[in-house]
């Protein structure tokens, strides 16, 4: 598959593919991020995110969902480019982009079995934990311990007159 035939902009689209893959009985793997300044944190999440399953789905927030999280950076990338990237990825199968502050709407429309998250997360910091809950998932913690951040390469490129 190209990257472009990884990219749905419209998630819904998604639906018939992961339905057929239930009815194989693959498990279904959804992580999100904004993956602004991809670095080896972000591939070793992913790598690790699609070794939990059968087919890897990836939400990209888009800029009005990086505006609604308070304290967040506007990206260097636009949405688009930043999709594709992640379609470029081998262990990435889909894209598609987060338009909201949270992935609940999309765990709600899509009810992957498994939610990756980085290990920067906990359980009680994660206001989509009832909603992976409910529709029957599991959430996962992967990847390395978060060392690495594009924060911090802003903050480098800053320093560096390259901002």
């Amino acid at each position: 598959m190209s990257t472009f035939e990884k990219i749905h902009v419209e998630p819904k689209s998604l639906l018939p593919k992961l339905a057929a893959c239930r009815e194989q009985g693959k498990t279904i793997v959804f992580g999100n991020g904004c993956f602004d300044l991809v670095h080896v944190g972000h591939i070793r999440y992913i790598e690790a995110a699609r070794e939990l399953g059968d087919l890897l789905v990836i939400a990209v927030n888009t800029e009005a969902s990086i505006r609604a999280n308070v304290g967040r950076e506007k990206p260097i990338n636009p949405c688009e480019k930043r999709m594709e990237v992640m379609a470029a990825l081998e262990a990435v199968d889909f894209v598609i982009p987060l338009e909201d502050a949270t992935p609940i709407g999309l765990l709600e429309l899509l009810r992957p079995d498994i939610q990756a998250k980085g290990t920067d997360y906990s359980l009680d910091a994660m206001p989509e934990r009832e909603t992976v809950e409910k529709i029957g998932g599991r959430i996962e913690f992967v990847g390395d311990e978060k060392q690495h951040s594009s924060t911090e390469l802003r903050r480098i490129l800053r320093e560096r007159g390259a901002l």
